[in-house]
């Protein structure tokens, strides 16, 4: 388990410097086209309920997808983060105004919104977009290391989309039996099945 952890960080490591020199043009025309793979999926499109994230450091820009499904009549929540147990719960949003800095200067929806429960909303249709520092072509992924995803998954595993930019998908990604995969990976250039 140390080795994986170990590898985990240095890919980590290596991929964020990486990224942080991608500018901020290339990185908008990206964001674009990924944001409408992911409209013109079909698991987007029966989807009632889309668990999004707000980016952070570079990471892809999909609050398009929020003011789309928005549009659409879909009901859209965003993570809120608990330091103490690493876990984290969604809450409805309605706006960008919605939010406030919350765990790691994170943008989080505000602590009274409406939750997503996933004994009782879970019955619907839920697409979760899932964020990461790399893919491999399995799903697998390496995020930021705090395990949320994966503990979120571990209770409720909806339909997934992770998403990346191309040339952050990697052959392996080294994983532990508790890493979950996403169902699919969305890039710029496309969609690509996992496993």
């Amino acid at each position: 388990m140390y080795e994986i952890r170990k590898h985990k960080i240095e890919i980590r490591k290596q991929h964020l410097e990486r990224r942080a020199k991608i500018s901020s043009e290339v990185r908008a025309v990206r964001d674009r086209k990924i944001c409408n793979n992911i409209l013109s999926s079909a698991v987007y499109r029966y989807a009632d309920i889309i668990l999004l994230y707000y980016p952070v450091k570079g990471e892809v820009d999909v609050l398009p997808v929020m003011e789309a499904a928005m549009a659409m009549g879909k009901k859209v929540a965003f993570p809120r983060c608990r330091e103490q147990d690493r876990s984290m719960t969604f809450h409805y949003v309605s706006s960008t105004e919605d939010f406030e800095r919350g765990a790691y200067g994170l943008w989080e929806p505000f602590a009274s919104l409406p939750s997503f429960d996933p004994l009782k909303d879970g019955e619907k249709n839920v697409l979760c977009i899932v964020p990461a520092v790399v893919y491999d072509r399995k799903g697998y992924r390496i995020g930021y290391g705090g395990g949320y995803y994966d503990r979120f998954f571990g209770v409720f595993k909806p339909a997934s989309i992770g998403v990346v930019y191309e040339e952050f998908i990697v052959k392996s990604v080294p994983h532990g039996r508790y890493d979950i995969s996403v169902d699919v990976v969305a890039t710029e250039r496309g969609i690509y099945a996992g496993k």
